[in-house]
């Protein structure tokens, strides 16, 4: 039986990085599966029960990378403090690292670049050098020898063997510049350099730490909403225990203002409640008995008791915040290309630097013209734009769909999303309210009701004990009216037909056609409304009084507000809607009438319903199935993307992979079109994370030197940035390798702001 287990890796700096752990986990025994999180920063393991935790932790740090193992049980608000505080100290430690580097650098690169003549000392310029060399490139240092153990490469390999190089040669040529004069080679001493690229590279680091810290904001945001302690009342007595504690059925009191500590059902008292960390709904929702509450939401008027239903990890915000991580910490299909990039990537640009150093030292002005271009192709290259393009947009893409109300199972449903056109919306429960109404109250001529509430009174006195559907919308319709509810007695139900009571002094009875007739009660007066409003996709339900026709009431699964309107928003999107639905024809094409759609099925039973699905998929189309009822689980998972509306059930939520919150089908195209940016922004990282390396190595390793004699506009724009050969400075190429990676994530926190 296969299990998951997540593990936060430290260390990691680079697709390299990750491409090594993710490796070495593929190929343990008993590991069905292995994806690496760089910008997570974790590892999500598919294995057998043969694989421990702690096996995982071994060949993770054998590869030379740290792992965080929890001392005991952790919750995800543990998990993510410890995070926090982790992530906190290495940006404060990275502050620290970059000013003091920045204090011994900017001398060393005022004597080198300008007229000082004391900072022009070769001695002082080593001596500021030595601290940013290799106390604040020691971060560097580390983890670059600790790949070199392991027979890898990363990164950190391309900063060391840059900046070393550069200060060994300046040592040395400084060391026995006499020597090199006689040689012939020329004795420039680049200390500025070496220093500049590591404190420019740890400049990038913090802008790129302070980045990511904004990509995982949606997840810290749901776990701030879990209220710590609950007032619980038990044996008369209330107490404030650690939520902790609260067990299934203990009665909790929630006063206005105070969060909602655990899910349950509404046992006393009303308030209303402002649900929005769930739904996105910002409109409060009244509360009152046997009304469901959740863990998080904020109860805003009144004082109310509710008993606990769900606790711990099985609340509704507990388990949208496991789906959030597992999300984001899940790899999309658009990121294989990068991932098999970055399993070559630093050899590959080791290999370019030796190249461009054996040309440009046979065939080039000079042995430094040589060597410097080296160092640029080193330094230049980013692996790290390339490991962060896909996650950091997946992460922000994911959390910022929780905060929507729209839950992402993992990075392949919200990539597969934007591809979607054709939706499938079942009828009932998604484009209609799930409940019958009453749409209209017929009489018959003659009768004894002078008006249609009269007739209302006495069929909800007759209904008010029934349980079924349409005997319920009659109650809720005079509820609604302010009509009294008056008793009846003798209630009789019959199934698959209607009821009988007695109310007063009258024998009513309430039901179908057939019912009708079985009691011998002549409906032909009504009979041709009823044909009408039937043709209309309206239930008729007739009510005889002491054996005579009165009058008939239309009952309907009205369409809620706003379907029409995403039906429409959808088709404007270029999406076909397609409508599935159990009722006649009649009915059917009265509410895809009503709802704008042009394409419906009818008479479809449950098991037919991923029928169909397989139809439009053999079709060539990217289908999307939306339903909240049981029998719509088979067609979610049929589907390439499977949609729950929130209000239905459990079981339609775990068969699908998007769930929205709210029971309205406006989130259907709000889900689509974040899919649509968040794909869009992750092809924008990986475009620049490519530009970066395909323009950016060939220009460091001497591309542009033939334009250098030519004497146009463009060479000499250029030559005043990189001088009259156009040879890019290793000290410009840290600025552009450091600027990649803070792009790319800025790039993917933009998709915080993009309206749905």
């Amino acid at each position: 039986m296969a299990k998951r287990i997540d593990i936060p890796v430290t260390g990691m700096t680079c697709a390299a990085c990750s491409a090594a752990v993710e490796r070495t986990l593929k190929e343990l025994p008993g590991v069905k599966s292995a994806a690496v999180n760089l910008a997570a920063e974790r590892a999500t393991v598919e294995a057998d029960d043969s694989v421990t935790l702690e096996t995982l932790a071994e060949a993770i740090i054998g590869e030379g990378y740290g792992v965080e193992l929890p001392s005991g049980p952790a919750d995800s608000s543990d998990r993510t403090d410890r995070e926090r505080e982790r992530r906190a100290a290495e940006f404060s430690e990275l502050r620290r690292a970059l000013i003091i580097s920045a204090a011994f650098t900017i001398p060393v690169f005022l004597g080198a670049m300008f007229e000082f003549p004391v900072l022009k000392n070769p001695w002082l310029q080593l001596f500021l050098t030595l601290p940013v060399q290799f106390w604040a490139g020691l971060r560097f240092y580390r983890p670059a020898w600790s790949a070199i153990r392991h027979g890898t490469t990363n990164m950190n390999t391309l900063i060391v063997v840059g900046t070393t190089a550069a200060f060994v040669y300046s040592l040395v040529v400084m060391l026995f510049e006499e020597r090199f004069s006689a040689a012939g080679v020329p004795a420039g001493v680049y200390f500025d350099t070496s220093a500049t690229i590591i404190t420019l590279i740890l400049f990038g680091r913090f802008l790129e730490a302070r980045a990511k810290g904004g990509t995982s904001e949606a997840i810290r945001k749901l776990i701030g909403l879990q209220p710590k302690t609950a007032v619980v009342i038990r044996n008369g007595v209330e107490a404030a225990l650690p939520v902790e504690s609260v067990r299934i059925g203990d009665v909790i009191a929630v006063k206005p203002g105070e969060r909602i500590p655990v899910d349950g059902v509404v046992s006393d008292g009303f308030s209303t409640v402002d649900e929005s960390m769930l739904t996105g709904e910002s409109l409060p929702v009244e509360k009152s008995a046997g009304a469901r509450v959740f863990g998080g939401t904020i109860n805003r008027a009144g004082s109310i008791r509710f008993s606990a239903e769900r606790v711990g990890s099985e609340t509704a915000l507990a388990r949208i915040i496991k789906l959030v991580e597992d999300a984001q910490g899940s790899k999309a299909p658009i990121q294989r290309l990068a991932d098999k990039v970055a399993a070559i990537f630093v050899p590959t640009v080791m290999a370019i630097a030796a190249l461009t150093f054996i040309g440009w030292w046979a065939l080039g002005p000079s042995f430094t013209v040589a060597f410097m271009n080296a160092v640029a192709v080193l330094i230049i290259a980013c692996p790290c734009a390339l490991g962060l393009a896909t996650p950091t947009a997946i992460m922000v893409g994911t959390g910022r769909g929780a905060e929507e109300g729209i839950l992402i199972r993992d990075a392949e449903s919200l990539e597969t999303a934007h591809k979607i056109d054709v939706v499938l919306l079942d009828k009932t429960g998604t484009i209609t309210k799930g409940e019958p109404e009453l749409v209209s109250t017929v009489l018959a001529p003659g009768g004894i009701f002078s008006n249609a509430n009269d007739a209302l009174r006495t069929a909800v006195a007759a209904e008010r004990y029934s349980e079924h559907p349409y005997g319920q919308a009659l109650v809720k319709h005079a509820e609604k009216k302010g009509v009294s509810l008056g008793h009846s007695a003798g209630f009789q139900a019959v199934a698959g037909g209607g009821i009988r009571a007695t109310v007063g002094e009258l024998r009513v009875s309430i039901g179908t056609e057939a019912f009708m007739m079985a009691d011998s009660v002549d409906i032909s007066p009504l009979l041709g409304e009823a044909a009408r409003i039937s043709s209309g996709g309206v239930t008729p339900v007739f009510m005889a009084v002491d054996g005579k026709i009165e009058a008939l009431f239309g009952l309907a699964d009205t369409i809620k507000p706003g379907s029409r309107a995403a039906i429409s928003a959808l088709k404007e999107m270029g999406i076909e809607v397609v409508m599935l639905t159990g009722d006649h024809k009649g009915a059917a094409a009265a509410i895809a009438e009503a709802a704008g759609v042009s394409r419906y099925y009818a008479e479809v039973l449950p098991e037919r319903k991923s029928e169909v699905v397989k139809e439009l998929k053999a079709e060539g189309r990217t289908v999307a199935m939306v339903g909240d009822g049981i029998n719509d689980a088979p067609a979610l998972a049929e589907a390439h993307v499977g949609i729950a509306i929130g209000t239905g059930t459990d079981v339609a939520m775990e068969a699908a992979d998007i769930t929205l919150m709210r029971g309205e089908l406006d989130g259907v195209a709000r889900a689509i079109r974040l899919s649509r940016g968040t794909i869009s922004t992750i092809r924008q990282n990986l475009f620049w994370a490519f530009f970066y390396n395909v323009v950016g190595i060939p220009v460091a390793a001497g591309l542009l030197y033939p334009l250098s004699f030519v004497v146009p506009p463009l060479h000499m724009a250029l030559s005043h940035m990189m001088g009259p050969y156009l040879l890019l400075n290793p000290m410009i190429a840290s600025g552009a390798m450091a600027f990649s990676s803070v792009s790319v994530v800025t790039n993917s926190l933009r998709l915080k702001r993009k309206a749905l």
